[in-house]
């Protein structure tokens, strides 16, 4: 055991890595999210309640609106989780009427999300009325109206299915292929494809099709599944949904051919592929953990991560109904990343055969 230095890594390394991811990504608490105001009072009671969001540590004021309308398109970049309104006139209502409205607008595709933000918010608030209520000592009251976008009935299936079929995606697609070529070197049968005269990019290109169309089969299945037994929507165009998935296949299959090149065996590639890539994808791909949440290294980490990507793509089109023109970005990414690992296993088997 001691001489085996990749049981030792499993057995002392793993460990480690795991305390770590666990201990500073997963939590419960949410930071530093995203928020937009939109302030048509603007008096000093309206400004006295943003500057307490401001201090607050959940959250972060990413720009002042000027118009209500522009609150979706924030939403629809997918960094801001909250909106904040203020009436014309909140500051003339609470000093004439003793009371006054504020509504909260919170992207609810993730509902819990949406659900502890909005819990955030309103206790802001109400902090601060009862700080007003005390300093002048008049019942003051400042009523909250929440509105859910995109998941007005917080389905917690909303959320957690587009996770899901990433990470089957992912997993299935990367463990086929990673034991493709792996599996011709211990069968013995590499030694006459080195010998014939099949072009290495023909090679794998047929180690790749087979695969593409059985993650295709389980793709759709997904869909369908997801649409009529758990009530999922797909507001977005089907035929953008469908074309970018098979790019992320495509791109999960390439990862399983480039672990499939450098490993030597089919334990070595199953542990990599299902194993080694459960937990990131599972952690860093944003459907049960928030990743602004996480430090700073673990975000950037979490940027190649394919499934990331895809992920938020699949958001958009599914539960958002965005069009190309707000997911351009994954799809490059996606297209980059493909491009990437299908160089680096073109050459890596190019290399076997010389």
């Amino acid at each position: 055991m001691l001489r085996d230095r990749k049981t030792l890594l499993i057995l002392f390394g793993l460990p480690v890595i795991q305390i770590l991811l666990f201990g500073f990504a997963l939590t419960n608490e949410i930071k530093n999210s995203k928020i937009v105001i939109c302030d048509y009072s603007k008096d000093d009671y309206s400004r006295m309640i943003i500057d307490k969001f401001s201090a607050n540590g959940n959250f972060v004021i990413k720009e002042s609106l000027l118009n209500h309308l522009q609150i979706e398109s924030s939403f629809k970049k997918g960094d801001v989780k909250l909106a904040v309104v203020f009436p014309a006139n909140f500051g003339n209502d609470l000093l004439h009427l003793n009371q006054a409205h504020v509504q909260i607008i919170a992207d609810a595709s993730d509902p819990n999300t949406a659900n502890i933000l909005t819990a955030y918010a309103t206790n802001i608030i109400m902090d601060y009325q009862k700080t007003l209520y005390e300093n002048l000592n008049l019942p003051y009251h400042i009523g909250t109206e929440s509105r859910m976008l995109y998941n007005p009935g917080l389905k917690g299936a909303i959320n957690f299915v587009p996770g899901v079929m990433v990470l089957i995606l992912m997993l299935i697609s990367v463990m086929m292929t990673s034991v493709s070529i792996v599996r011709e070197k211990e069968y013995g049968t590499m030694e006459i494809l080195l010998v014939s005269p099949v072009n290495p990019f023909l090679l794998i290109v047929s180690k790749v099709i087979p695969y593409l169309f059985l993650s295709l089969i389980n793709f759709t299945v997904i869909v369908l599944l997801s649409v009529t037994l758990l009530g999922v929507p797909v507001n977005g165009s089907l035929l953008l949904l469908f074309g970018v998935s098979v790019l992320f296949i495509i791109t999960a299959l390439s990862l399983g051919l480039l672990i499939s090149n450098i490993v030597e065996t089919q334990q070595e590639a199953i542990l990599i592929s299902l194993i080694g890539l459960m937990v990131p994808v599972t952690i860093f791909t944003g459907f049960i953990f928030p990743i602004e949440n996480m430090p700073d290294a673990l975000q950037y980490f979490s940027n190649i991560l394919p499934s990331k990507w895809y992920y938020i793509f699949i958001k958009s089109i599914m539960i958002k109904g965005l069009d190309i023109s707000s997911v351009w970005r994954e799809i490059l990414i996606l297209t980059g990343m493909t491009c990437l690992f299908l160089f680096i296993s073109f050459k890596k088997f190019k290399n076997r055969l010389l």
